[in-house]
């Protein structure tokens, strides 16, 4: 008989494979190193993306003075509404669709045993709205060719994304998922900073005489990182095969995925209790985590006084910082655990947080101390959620479930934003947009208190 508690898991199957865990088919294989490397070097070949494009670079020359319309000054601020708001409604579009299409996606990737197919198919296409952004001259009349391209760069990023999460199961093991999922997310946090180091000495050093005229040497950039993506994506292609396809999953058309996926969520539900709580648990701590880099620059320069060249000493000492963490924390994961990796992160965040904000008025040693603390902790919380989730995911069904978690994930996304926006607006002070952020993650560490890994049924491993 079946045990009917939703939190533990028969390790036999009685409908398709959801009784099994992806990572339990795993079990005693040795994966070639040729295969975890190749798998982990994807991470770096595509972090250029968002890195440069989407975060320190184009963006920046996307919402820059050189796309304002004719007749348009700057704001009183300094800042070009008119832009931001355009840029961010496109890529709120693409948000939308990402929630949309994620599951789905991935769903069918794993019914076909198309997964590395998907993976290549979104990337490529990366690769060349990436090298399209080549044709966006300084000029209003391109902005939305540049907005459309980066929103649906976005799109396709995360698509692919969802495949390569999914994946993380085919090279490891219950005994090395951690280390392999930090291994990856550290690569993407180095080799992103990797290339913008790499564009800031182009963009600095007259010795390479790139002409700036219709911003050529912004735009030149853009075929930079293409080609750094295809030259560091071959490898996953080469040396990791394709996932077959999951034992008893009904192909059916794409509308009617959507049917297939809300029967799956009502079963994950049932069957997989804790997936489906930490999918709830992940997206609001996920989200604050998200919100310390998106306002880490913001706070350094505002609060602390930074110059922008600290800002950008800062943001390089940040992510190698994050990249290093995320490696050796993979490590931990193993031995301990996913969850206590992730419970431990999210407390020396809101430590770290909240010593920036109560000892703000010492001066600027506060925060490259305590402000890099933070980077310390968001990398392995972030490589910790992925192998946690990875240990949870019924086999066949990596894709849907990893779908899944983008999904949440962009259902989530508004949270750190309005605690920072909110928090401000009560208080009258940026500072205070920190608390913002703390509380965030505070909320996901309490979340994530009630999130246990599944436990194996005993009776059932034993006939």
């Amino acid at each position: 008989m079946t045990d009917p508690r939703p939190d533990v898991i028969p390790t036999t199957a009685n409908t398709g494979a959801i009784g099994v865990m992806g990572l339990d088919l795993q079990e005693g294989k040795v994966v070639p190193k040729k295969q975890v490397w190749s798998w982990a070097l994807w991470d770096w070949a595509t972090q250029p993306f968002n890195t440069v494009i989407l975060t320190f670079v184009f963006s920046v020359y996307l919402t820059s003075e050189l796309f304002l319309p004719a007749g348009t000054e700057p704001d009183a601020s300094g800042e070009n509404a008119v832009l931001t708001s355009g840029l961010g409604l496109a890529i709120g579009v693409a948000g939308v669709l990402i929630a949309l299409l994620a599951p789905v996606l991935g769903q069918r990737a794993d019914a076909s045993g198309r997964r590395k197919l998907t993976l290549g198919i979104a990337t490529g296409l990366l690769v060349v709205t990436t090298a399209l952004l080549f044709f966006v001259e300084a000029d209003y009349s391109f902005f939305w060719l540049g907005a459309g391209l980066i929103a649906v760069g976005s799109v396709f990023s995360e698509i692919a994304g969802v495949n390569y999460n999914a994946m993380l199961v085919q090279v490891s093991t219950p005994k090395t998922v951690g280390r392999i999922s930090g291994l990856g997310w550290g690569f993407g946090y180095l080799g992103g900073i990797v290339a913008l180091v790499i564009v800031v000495v182009m963009q600095q050093s007259a010795w390479f005489g790139i002409p700036t005229e219709d911003g050529l040497n912004i735009r030149i950039v853009a075929v930079g990182c293409a080609v750094w993506t295809v030259l560091f994506c071959i490898p996953i292609f080469l040396n990791v095969p394709e996932a077959p396809p999951a034992a008893g999953r009904e192909k059916v058309g794409f509308f009617r995925s959507y049917v297939v996926l809300v029967k799956d969520i009502i079963r994950i539900f049932r069957e997989t209790r804790p997936t489906f709580w930490f999918l709830l648990a992940s997206a609001v701590f996920r989200d604050g985590l998200a919100g310390v880099f998106t306002f880490g620059a913001i706070i350094a320069a505002t609060v602390f006084g930074f110059s922008q060249i600290e800002v950008i000493l800062f943001g390089v000492a940040a992510n190698i910082i994050a990249g290093i963490s995320t490696i050796i924390a993979g490590r931990f994961d193993d031995r301990f655990g996913a969850r206590a990796v992730i419970l431990t992160a999210l407390t020396g965040l809101v430590v770290a947080g909240l010593v920036v904000f109560f000892a703000r008025d010492l001066g600027t040693t506060v925060f490259w101390i305590f402000g890099l603390l933070l980077t310390v902790f968001v990398g392995p919380a972030q490589a910790a959620s992925r192998s946690f989730l990875a240990r949870l995911t019924p086999a066949g069904r990596e894709g849907e479930i990893f779908g899944l978690y983008a999904t949440t994930g962009r259902a989530a996304s508004f949270l750190s934003p309005l605690a920072w926006a909110g928090a401000i607006a009560i208080f009258g002070s940026t500072a205070w947009g920190v608390l913002g952020i703390v509380l965030i993650l505070l909320v996901g560490l309490v979340l994530m208190l009630f999130v246990r890994p599944p436990r194996r049924n005993s009776a059932a491993s034993a006939g």
